[in-house]
């Protein structure tokens, strides 16, 4: 099929819903599709066979988008719209498939076009209004819920990235055809070598004995990093030579974190490496003695997750649903979602070394059998069948 996919975010960015957009295009040219991406003007450029990428015009006095609801997505999202519909002239498309809001723009498109249409449901729109603490009036929350309506209501195929997602898509359409692929695809290229990990350590000074706490991804304040921050000074102070070793973050938000971790007395082990390469993540997963996910509100599973799982190491997270959907206490250290609770987790994965071990081991299965790359590949493949006229979606093994 020749798929014309929306995108309202930068392409590509080391964040959570780019790296879902990845991997999404990355196996349907995988099974053969061919992509044309219409997305923001922000981003690296990739290369992937069959993937073309076309850019929005840059608004006037917009030079970045944050994570989340903004303001500046109006102007963006309205010269998003205008790209789109301009490829939708300028070629025949078999299919569109749009992400998070650009729903709204590909259920319109694709009517025109007399073409079906696949939703990729990353998140519940009124939900990011609570999470982002955007807004909290009644009409916005009003507004996003329509439009979260017609973009399932309207849709062929909705993907959603957790079950969290499909009960919300079953609520608004019972008959809706839903696919859950979660954002777990990996390879053989995550792997590290020894000296990649030993480079990780070497390069903020952490001897091989010295225990290291790692966490990955953005700073958001849902990520719930006061939680964490609050937690590893009841940690310092019965391990002072554990290190808390922060990898990602915009610069201003560093600048935040780092006055955060000061005011929780920890700022003399806290190491703060700034957004790293997504290829360099698994050495420095691999580097560490415990991996922390400290998501305090929510209900989506962490991008993060299944990139920890994948590294065998302990996982210690939040016993809420964002992280209870992937994982239980065979596969991680789950605690409640203060921080005497989640300092002692932090200390399980450090002092006892054969529970850390254990866990680590079944997350690396868990990675292994449920979240392969097969396996995505199977569910993205059922996705794409059912975008056939009037044909439901295939069972998983019929597609293997």
């Amino acid at each position: 099929m020749r798929i014309l996919m929306i995108a309202p975010q930068p392409f590509f960015e080391p964040r959570g819903t780019p790296f879902s957009e990845y991997h999404r295009i990355r196996a349907l040219t995988d099974l053969g599709h061919q992509v044309d991406l219409v997305t923001y003007p922000f981003g690296r450029d990739v290369t992937i066979p069959g993937l073309r990428v076309f850019r929005a015009m840059r608004p006037p006095f917009v030079r970045h988008v944050k994570i989340g609801p903004s303001l500046a997505k109006l102007p963006l999202d309205a010269a998003l719209t205008l790209t789109a519909f301009r490829r939708a002239v300028a070629e025949k498309y078999d299919a569109v498939h749009s992400h998070e809001e650009g729903g709204l723009i590909g259920v319109v498109l694709a009517a025109l076009l007399r073409v079906p249409h696949l939703y990729d449901m990353h998140s519940s729109l009124p939900q990011q209004l609570s999470n982002f603490a955007f807004s909290g009036s009644r009409l916005i929350r009003g507004v996003f819920n329509v439009i979260e309506r017609v973009m399932i209501r309207r849709s062929r195929v909705v993907i959603v990235i957790c079950p969290a997602l499909e009960e919300t898509v079953r609520g608004i359409d019972p008959d809706a055809q839903v696919v859950l692929i979660e954002n777990a695809p990996g390879s053989g290229e995550e792997v590290p070598s020894a000296d990649d990990v030993r480079a990780v350590r070497e390069r903020f000074h952490l001897t091989p004995e010295m225990p290291v706490v790692l966490y990955t991804g953005t700073f958001e304040a849902y990520q719930g990093l006061d939680l964490l921050f609050d937690a590893m000074r009841l940690v310092h102070a019965e391990r002072p030579d554990a290190r808390l070793l922060m990898a990602g973050g915009r610069p201003d938000l560093v600048v935040r974190a780092k006055a955060d971790a000061t005011a929780a007395g920890i700022g003399d082990v806290t190491i703060f490496a700034g957004e790293r390469p997504a290829e360099e993540i698994p050495a420095y997963l691999a580097a560490c003695t415990a991996l922390v996910s400290p998501r305090s509100r929510g209900t989506n599973t962490p991008l993060k997750i299944y990139q920890y799982l994948r590294s065998g190491k302990p996982i210690v997270a939040t016993r809420l649903r964002t992280h209870t959907q992937v994982l239980d206490d065979t596969t991680s250290i789950l605690t409640g979602a203060t921080a005497a609770e989640f300092a002692a987790g932090i200390l399980a994965s450090i002092n006892d070394p054969a529970r850390a071990a254990a866990v680590g081991q079944a997350a690396g299965e868990l990675a292994r059998t449920k979240y392969s790359y097969d396996a995505y590949l199977a569910r993205t493949r059922q996705a794409i069948s059912g975008l056939a006229p009037d044909r439901p979606l295939k069972p998983v093994k019929d597609l293997a």
